[in-house]
């Protein structure tokens, strides 16, 4: 997989903004990634070292359009704990 492709979109929350304060980043992943994989594209993309990296799944949720029933996508999201000194700009103007 390129790397491009396992990287899908920063996560810019609250709760993300104050992790970015102790060096951790949040990040939308290919759902068929895996730690390893993540890893080597944050490094390769932002040019960075890279300690440790915690990856969950987050599950669809059922939604109500109506009297329609649907499911959201499923997805992975990836927690990118980077060596001190490093940081990534991941606002426009930073």
């Amino acid at each position: 997989m390129i790397n491009e492709e396992i990287l899908l979109s920063p996560i810019i929350t609250e709760k993300s903004s104050m992790l970015q304060e102790t060096n951790k980043y949040v990040f939308k992943v290919h759902l068929g990634s895996n730690k390893i994989e993540i890893k080597r594209a944050v490094e390769e993309i932002f040019d960075v070292v890279v300690e440790n990296v915690n990856v969950m799944k987050v599950k669809g949720k059922n939604k109500m359009y109506g009297r329609n029933k649907t499911l959201t996508p499923s997805w992975k999201k990836a927690v990118v704990t980077l060596k001190l000194g490093d940081s990534i700009s991941l606002y426009e103007g930073a």
